[in-house]
């Protein structure tokens, strides 16, 4: 009985997890041309010339001298399909092998290159190569290219990577720098969409010419078809071969990426193939994320801090930025050497403990957190407001307000609006300024943005939508929440398609970015949450599966230098932008909600990883509670020597220790704590 109880089990995890991909397979037609099938349609194949690919020579900064092999034998070994051929060449022979098996939703490839030659050859180039036939298909590559990247085009194209999907086009980076290892291309075929990605096990190459050369992942595309490509090593963009997007605004020389072969050596590279229907335009991307989740399986947590000691060490850091003085009280935004400055919402977060700190003092045990809640959020209220919005950022030098930005007043407004929640449960709390002052900040922006000409220009006022539906429940007040959806309702229209993806939701980079789909994702939680309707839901899945499209799922081995010190592991951490390319903490923030979109949709797996990124980026906090802004996990800098690109990769920036790094993890964790979510 138990037995088949086990069996009944185990079938059941198979179907709900797709493990019977009945409608994909793998068809080799006359023993040489791989096709990946959906449902008896192709839509993979291998290249005419071959289905394996080796450059042997390296010419204008990229591999050159391609030569062309396809299988010779197929044959049937348990459960893998096997293909085996060789490439003659003058120095000796390539045997080559690929075996392939499916697994869930997708098919594995193990390719295997073995040099049968008496002398070594150098100036190689591997590849893997798929291709499919589709005008103009679009390109979503984690953390890089958002179909194309048009917002960041239309603000500087220099800056980072963009996409048409024309002839002679080419986007293909190094492995390093994907938080989730794959690439995919989105098309219409007919009436419908389709999808297909190119999944990979990221690895260094052997033999590689340089130091740390990794295997590279990205797409082609040529006049009538376009190609998922894996290269080992050469990497492009923006029509400039050889060149890394190592600076914020710009590329660096990163060539003669080839490999060199021993008599002997042999090379194996894993790989996914994916081909899937897609329900409707823009969430192509969707499938492929959570394939590379299932692949990686990123949920082990035994070797990060635990939820206490990260609470602990930050409360310890939060207090060392606290400042009172008769004329002002808050948090401080910057270490001693700036000018000590309350700044509201992103990127200095001053408003935010006085929400977290009120849910979380029972498990601080600090009879001072009453003083500083009630004291900052008294002094924040002083804010002044204008037509435009209120003022975010206060110099305790001249005593004044100043600067108003909609990401950071939207973020305010809702740590506000939560720490209003939070007091009024406490009799030792007097909310009355803070209500005043939300109050006149819900109707400046009331107001404003019910006037006929708010058009705002990018992602960034969604932020205003969470704040404005806790207010309507906070003051009664139907006109609050009749504007909140209001803003969910634009933006789902606007972005949901992603001919415009999400974008500017950070203050330094004007592009696609994860800050500005998680001001969507937050947004249309929160209208799912106050409305039950499905659609917010639906809309909430989506801007969050952009969210979690920057998130790590994988553990990124570092070269020697501060990351590798500290044996940081990668998993859980997000990525900014295809601007700024380098690692931070700030997917702590999002955790709750990636919790309760696990919640709502029966997902287990979003719940875990909700858990290992809020744990994950408590690695690095030092002796003081501190923490840099920036790991350089991939060929990308913003701080420090970055004269040589060969170095940037390992480094870690902590100097520019401003206070949004500590706030975001007690804000998460007060949202636990209120959640009842245990995560240990």
């Amino acid at each position: 009985m138990i037995i088949m109880r086990t069996k009944m089990l185990l079938l059941l995890l198979a179907v709900a997890s797709g493990a019977f991909a009945e409608n994909l397979s793998l068809v080799v037609k006359n023993s040489q041309t791989p096709q990946l099938n959906l449902k008896n349609k192709t839509v993979l194949t291998a290249p005419a010339e071959g289905l394996w690919s080796i450059a042997t020579k390296w010419e204008n900064q990229w591999p050159s001298g391609w030569k062309h092999a396809s299988p010779t034998k197929e044959e049937q070994v348990g459960d893998w399909q096997v293909l085996t051929g060789e490439l003659a060449l003058k120095k000796g022979r390539f045997l080559i092998r690929d075996a392939y098996r499916h697994e869930g939703n997708r098919v594995k490839c193990i390719r295997r290159f073995r040099w049968k030659g008496k002398q070594p050859i150098d100036s190689v180039t591997l590849s893997v190569r798929w291709q499919f036939k589709a005008e103009l298909p679009q390109v979503f590559i984690p953390g890089i290219i958002y179909y194309g990247n048009p917002s960041g085009e239309k603000n500087g194209a220099h800056k980072l990577p963009v996409y048409h999907g024309k002839n002679g086009e080419k986007a293909i980076f190094e492995e390093h720098r994907f938080p989730l290892p794959f690439a995919s291309f989105e098309w219409k075929d007919g009436n419908k969409y389709m999808g297909a990605a190119l999944h990979t096990k990221p690895s260094p190459v052997y033999g590689g010419k340089h130091f740390d050369q990794w295997w590279s992942l990205g797409v082609e595309s040529f006049e009538d078809y376009s190609e998922l490509v894996m290269l080992s090593g050469p990497i492009t963009y923006n029509g400039k071969p050889s060149v890394a997007k190592a600076l914020q605004h710009r590329a660096m020389k990163y060539g003669e990426t080839w490999m060199k072969f021993e008599p002997g050596d042999i090379v194996e590279k894993t790989f996914y193939l994916e081909a899937y229907d897609v329900k409707e335009q823009g969430s192509g991307f969707q499938t492929p994320m959570y394939t590379s989740i299932d692949i990686f399986k990123p949920f082990y947590t035994e070797d990060f801090p635990t939820f206490q000691e990260i609470i602990t060490d930050k409360y310890r850091f939060t207090k060392s930025r606290y400042m009172e003085t008769d004329d002002y009280a808050g948090f401080n935004m910057y270490p001693s050497h700036i000018t000590p400055q309350v700044v509201m919402g992103w990127a200095g977060q001053s408003e935010a403990p006085t929400y977290a700190l009120q849910v979380l003092k029972d498990k601080i045990g600090d009879d001072k957190v009453r003083g500083m809640v009630q004291k900052s959020l008294d002094h924040i209220s002083t804010s002044t407001l204008t037509d435009k919005g209120f003022c975010v950022r206060y110099n305790t030098k001249n005593k004044k307000w100043s600067n108003t930005d909609p990401v950071s007043e939207g973020q305010a407004m809702n740590s506000i609006a939560l720490a209003i929640q939070a007091g009024r449960k406490d009799k030792k709390m007097n909310t009355e300024k803070w209500e005043v002052f939300l109050k006149k900040a819900c109707d400046l922006h009331l107001k404003r943005i019910n006037d006929s000409n708010w058009k705002p220009r990018n992602t960034a006022e969604a932020f205003y939508i969470s704040p404005f539906l806790i207010a309507s429940d906070l003051f009664r007040n139907k006109e609050y929440k009749k504007l909140a959806l209001k803003i969910a309702d634009y933006y789902a229209k606007r972005h949901i398609s992603m001919e415009e993806p999400y974008w500017g939701g950070t203050l330094d980079a004007t592009c696609e970015d994860k800050e500005g789909a998680w001001g969507a994702f937050q947004g249309f939680m929160t209208a799912y949450e106050y409305t039950k309707e499905k659609k917010y839901l639906k809309w909430a899945k989506h801007a969050g599966d952009v969210v979690l499209s920057y998130t790590v799922v994988w553990d990124i081995p570092l070269p020697a230098g501060r990351l590798a010190d500290h044996g940081l592991k990668t998993r859980g951490w997000t990525g900014v932008s295809p601007q700024n390319q380098h690692l931070d903490v700030y997917g702590v923030l999002v955790t709750p909600m990636v919790y309760k979109l696990g919640m709502y949709t029966n997902n287990e797996a979003l719940k875990r990883l909700a858990i290992v990124m809020y744990r994950s980026c408590g690695q690095m906090i030092d002796p003081y509670g501190s923490q840099g802004e920036q790991i350089q996990e991939t060929n990308f800098a913003q701080h420090g020597n970055m004269s040589n690109v060969y170095k940037l990769r390992g480094g870690y920036s902590e100097s520019w220790s401003v206070y949004w790094i500590t706030a975001h993890f007690l804000h998460a964790a007060a949202q636990f704590v209120e959640m009842g979510v245990e995560i240990e």
